[in-house]
């Protein structure tokens, strides 16, 4: 599948999870985005439109340690990163949006790791 029908492809399925999936104050949204190289992770309320936390592989946090590791190990750093942000500003119980992705491999990880790490979903 070419690199263009592929991106639309996620695009349609991440508009058709967000139609179900909303962030709300006592809820927040955990959103996630893979890119080929790095993973991002935010937490968001979507009735203030406010991001709450974040993390990601270029965080100076967590980059030096990500720099010889596997992309699932990495996601997985994330994952207990963005869990501890959100546990510091006051987020226990989160919604989690895969962005179109399949619940499979760097986001699995990712999610698995924040669940270690104290978030509900």
């Amino acid at each position: 599948m070419a690199k263009g029908k592929t991106r639309v492809a996620r695009n349609a399925r991440h508009i058709r999870v967000r139609t179900k999936v909303k962030g709300t104050t006592p809820r927040p949204r955990l959103c996630v985005f893979r890119s080929l190289e790095h993973v991002y992770a935010q937490v968001i309320d979507d009735s203030r439109s406010h991001t709450l936390a974040s993390a990601s592989t270029i965080d100076p946090e967590i980059k030096d340690k990500t720099a010889d590791m596997k992309k699932t190990a990495q996601a997985e750093l994330v994952g207990s990163l963005i869990a501890r942000r959100a546990s510091e500003a006051g987020v226990t119980q989160v919604v989690f949006d895969r962005g179109g992705y399949k619940y499979h491999g760097r986001i699995k990880a990712l999610a698995e790791a924040a669940r270690k790490g104290g978030l509900k979903f």
